[in-house]
């Protein structure tokens, strides 16, 4: 049974996607959701600009989530939203271990063939990683 759900959320049309199939599927199971947002670090990281960097993607996540509150609000479902540094994959499956989360929910971003194969997708890593079971949005 599906009881802590984790959206992982960038902004992109595919994360709202997931966003939306994250919430249908908290309300079936009467679920608690999290989205959580991560920020990349600048390479190599400093300081100083990691700190720039969580504050940039926290402003421009907090204008995401301001309306995704209000959907999930308006359904009765709690929700908790997070905006982490790092790796994406990394930091979504070490939230999920930590969280101990049921499900990640997560949309997939259409790279060329080059880019799959020299950096790998992030849903590919997280459904190599993650020890929960794992939902890939078109």
């Amino acid at each position: 049974m599906m009881k802590k759900i984790l959206v992982a959320f960038d902004g992109s049309d595919q994360s709202k996607k997931a966003f939306a199939f994250g919430l249908e599927m908290a309300g079936k199971y009467s679920a608690s959701m999290t989205v959580l947002s991560i920020a990349r670090p600048p390479d190599p990281p400093v300081n100083i600009e990691l700190q720039a960097a969580l504050e940039t993607a926290t402003e421009f996540y907090q204008s995401h989530f301001a309306d995704m509150k209000a959907q999930a609000d308006a359904k009765g479902i709690q929700a908790g939203f997070e905006v982490r540094v790092g790796h994406p994959a990394e930091q979504i499956v070490h939230f999920a271990d930590e969280g101990n989360f049921d499900a990640i929910v997560m949309g997939h971003r259409g790279e060329s063939l080059l880019q799959k194969w020299l950096l790998g997708s992030v849903a590919k890593r997280v459904l190599s990683y993650a020890n929960c079971t794992i939902i890939v949005v078109r």
